[in-house]
């Protein structure tokens, strides 16, 4: 193998994985360690709920994200989740609507077919996507969710030539499944500002791809049950001083799944955005406890995919 692990180092990328979990010397641009963010906050109701439960367990989160689908809130929810970010200082990250498990396809519900789950298939979903993210974007929306490569390589052509907003932070899903420190790079290079890997990576296969990558890595600490349902609260910690910059995400163990949501969920798309933040606070007194020199960003920070309304 030696000779395959001096290629991979010529080509810029370790040899192997770091079993001595290096410290990670980079940071945001404000010079944080670690940002919190709280997902599936599926509407402004919800997103209200998040707000009052930061005040209530003196909580700090940076950002937000939605999984239903920037075409599943009307203009007016948008905006309302819109000011309420601007208001607040906080990134606010709407899912590109179209999907795989949206659209008419049969593979992306058989066992060997749901790796392609929220894949785009055909010009016309590439279309409808991009209108989605174009229709966001006119309300104030500046940052998106995307998990399919095509989309991705799209809309950083559409940013670089003017036809989206050039400060539109691209945050990548979960879904997308890169894995490895060359699979991430290449999603970097594709134009990803923020890239969500699984959340059951080992500490050595997050350092191994934060030294191939330098946008912020998202990783989920509480994983929803169809993720794998794990709580890796204790690393928290370690997941910070070895994954920095890094969105440290706070799913939801037994939990439903109300992707899509609507007003029939609504109050159960609260209650289990009220929960994240508790649970946040659980996970963040460890980082108190353990790490107590981690840094943080206030609200606010310059990279933040604000609104702008």
């Amino acid at each position: 193998m030696l000779k395959t692990r001096e290629f991979f180092q010529k080509k810029g990328f370790l040899g192997q994985d770091p079993y001595d979990l290096p410290t990670s010397e980079k940071r945001f641009p404000d010079g944080a360690q670690y940002r919190v963010e709280i997902p599936s906050v599926e509407g402004p109701k919800a997103f209200q709920a998040v707000l009052d439960a930061c005040e209530e367990f003196d909580v700090e989160i940076q950002r937000i994200s939605q999984g239903s689908g920037i075409m599943l809130l009307t203009d007016g929810e948008i905006k309302e989740m819109a000011r309420l970010g601007r208001d607040n200082g906080m990134e606010v990250s709407l899912f590109v609507g179209p999907r795989g498990t949206w659209d008419i396809n049969a593979q992306q519900w058989s066992d060997a077919g749901k790796n392609m789950a929220l894949r785009l298939e055909g010009i016309d979903q590439l279309v409808y996507a991009v209108e989605d993210v174009k229709r966001a974007c006119d309300l104030g929306i500046r940052s998106i969710l995307v998990a399919d490569e095509g989309l991705l390589w799209m809309v950083n052509m559409m940013k670089k030539e003017g036809e989206l907003p050039s400060d539109l932070v691209v945050k990548v899903s979960v879904q997308m499944g890169a894995c490895n420190p060359v699979s991430v790079r290449i999603m970097q290079d594709l134009g990803a500002d923020t890239f969500n890997v699984p959340g059951d990576l080992t500490l050595p296969r997050l350092a191994a791809i934060r030294q191939a990558v330098e946008i912020p890595i998202d990783l989920y600490v509480e994983v929803p049950d169809d993720f794998g349902g794990f709580i890796r609260h204790y690393e928290i910690p370690e997941i910070i001083r070895v994954a920095a910059p890094v969105y440290i995400k706070f799913g939801l163990r037994n939990a439903p799944n109300i992707y899509p949501s609507g007003t029939h969920l609504e109050e159960t798309a609260i209650k289990l955005s009220r929960e994240r933040v508790r649970r946040a606070k659980l996970g963040l007194s460890l980082v108190e406890k353990y790490y107590p020199e981690a840094v943080t960003s206030p609200r606010g920070a310059a990279d933040l995919g604000i609104p702008q309304i």
